[in-house]
C-alpha cells in the first residue's frame, strides 16, 4: 500500500480533477473510493458477530451522479497529499484486521461472503487498479510488482490462469476490464471477482 500511494506523491500538485483513467470519476474521487473500500472492508470484519447479510451501515453520498458513492470523505481543501495520507491510513486499519480476526471468520460483501484473506485480496485489488487509473489520469508512469499481482489474482479471479512467462500485472488489468491480454478475447468487461473463499 504504502508504495503505491508514495507513487502519486510527487503529482501532489496535479489537477486532480482530470477523470482517471478509463472511469467517470476523477482522480480525487477515485483516491476517496478506494479509501472508503479500504476502510469498509476492515469494517465488516470488525463486529464480534460480522453481518453476513448486509455492509456495516454508513451513511454513504455522493457530490455528483457520475461519482462514486462514498461514506470516507477528505476535505478537497487540504490537497493532495491529505488524500494520499487517508489513503494510506485506510488501508492500514484493514491490514490490522485482517492480521488481528480468525482466518475463519465471514463476512457479507455484496459479491460473495468473505473471509480475512479474501477482504485482503480484495484490498490490494482496489488499490492496484486505482493508483493505475489515477497514475494514468496524472500522467504518472506506474507498475506494481508482479508478487501482489499474482496473489490477488490466485484468490479472487481463479478463472485467469496465468503462465509463469507472462505478466501478472497485464493479467490483473485485463480481468478488471482495464486492458488486453494476449490470447485472450478484447477488453474484457468486469462484472464482479470471486469474493468467496475457495475451499469453502
Amino acid at each position: 500500500m504504502h508504495s503505491a500511494v508514495t507513487a502519486l506523491e510527487p503529482a501532489a500538485g496535479a489537477d486532480w480533477t482530470v477523470l482517471a483513467g478509463g472511469l467517470e470519476w476523477d482522480c480525487w474521487e477515485t483516491m476517496e473510493h478506494m479509501a472508503d473500500a479500504l476502510f469498509g472492508y476492515a469494517l465488516q470484519l470488525g463486529p464480534s458477530k460480522p453481518p453476513l447479510d448486509h455492509w456495516v451501515h454508513l451513511a454513504w453520498q455522493r457530490d455528483r451522479p457520475a461519482a462514486p458513492p462514498s461514506a470516507f470523505r477528505v476535505e478537497r481543501e487540504a490537497g493532495a497529499g491529505a488524500l494520499l495520507e487517508a489513503v494510506e491510513a485506510a488501508g492500514a486499519v484493514l491490514v490490522a484486521m485482517v492480521r488481528t480476526v480468525a482466518p475463519d471468520v465471514r463476512a457479507f460483501h455484496s459479491y460473495g461472503v468473505s473471509d480475512p484473506a479474501g477482504f485482503a485480496a480484495m484490498g490490494i485489488v482496489e488499490a492496484l487498479v486505482h493508483v493505475d487509473d489515477v497514475a494514468r489520469g496524472l500522467g504518472i508512469e506506474w507498475a506494481p510488482p508482479a508478487g501482489p499481482c499474482a496473489r490477488a489474482l490466485a484468490r479472487l479471479f481463479p478463472e485467469v490462469e496465468v503462465e509463469v512467462a507472462d505478466d501478472p500485472w497485464v493479467a490483473l488489468r485485463w480481468a478488471t476490464g482495464r486492458g488486453e491480454l494476449p490470447g485472450r478475447p478484447g477488453l474484457r468487461q468486469f462484472e464482479q471477482w470471486h469474493s468467496a473463499p475457495l475451499g469453502d
